[in-house]
């Protein structure tokens, strides 16, 4: 991991702005309802760009509304659950969940406590499989905020105890990331479950057009017939192979 990723999340806005038109051709929504969580530290704000390209491709797309995310507090795994619950009956469909970094964390565990109201679960940099606290380096600010958590045995149970999601999951991830080690995001094979590589920074992940299209890719999968992801060609030097997702290789259309 480096410690660049900030500065290298510019240069990633910057890419973002040039591929914009590039996601005019993204697949299109179904007006079913997106719920966006933000990463540590970070708000609603830092979701801007992901939900606007979301709403333009004809989503109901909403944040999260609990302010900066200070870790797993009381409000948070209380109401991320209750927001779940709450947009599934407005609109009466399945909510699709898509959680940046700690962001992942949450929507695994609204999935669980929900699974017949989600549809799928989309992170971005998320440590899901994390097995060491030094797999990211938001360990500090983390910790810092620790007097504002929920106690211990209320924090969900770790994922890599967990059965798989009965519901579609889709880890992207990025081998540039400065944040969270790329491997504690790899999701395991499995059906309906995919690793997507990009080559993103941590904190220009919610704006890189891969990832915009990734997401918008995976939305647009057919409520009952998820199929993997294949990368449009003008587009396939935006997603690396990865040798350990060489199990998982990626087509071009």
């Amino acid at each position: 991991m480096s410690g660049t990723d900030a500065g290298r999340a510019i240069t990633g806005a910057g890419l973002s702005a040039l591929g914009y038109h590039i996601l005019l051709a993204a697949p299109r929504g179904d007006g079913h309802p997106v719920l966006v969580l933000p990463g540590l530290g970070a708000g609603d704000w830092s979701t801007i760009v992901l939900r606007r390209t979301l709403h333009h491709l004809g989503y109901a797309v909403h944040g999260w509304d609990l302010g900066r995310n200070r870790g797993p507090t009381a409000d948070v795994i209380e109401q991320v659950p209750q927001r779940v619950a709450s947009l599934a009956d407005r609109f009466e469909r399945r909510v699709s969940l898509v959680g940046w970094s700690l962001g992942g964390i949450y929507a695994y565990a609204a999935a669980r406590t929900h699974p017949g109201l989600v549809r799928q679960v989309i992170t971005l940099g998320s440590p899901v499989r994390m097995t060491h606290p030094a797999q990211t380096r938001a360990m500090a600010y983390y910790r810092w905020n620790a007097h504002r958590h929920v106690p211990e045995r209320l924090l969900p149970p770790s994922e890599w105890d967990q059965p798989p999601l009965k519901m579609p999951a889709t880890s992207i991830l990025s081998r540039c990331d400065g944040i969270v080690a790329y491997r504690a995001s790899m999701l395991p094979p499995g059906a309906n479950r995919a690793n997507i590589a990009v080559m993103s920074s941590h904190f220009g992940l919610g704006q890189h057009p891969a990832v915009l299209w990734a997401v918008a890719d995976r939305l647009a999968q057919p409520e009952d017939d998820w199929r993997p992801f294949r990368p449009p060609l003008m587009l396939r030097m935006l997603f690396p192979t990865l040798p350990e997702l060489a199990g998982e290789a990626v087509r071009t259309r």
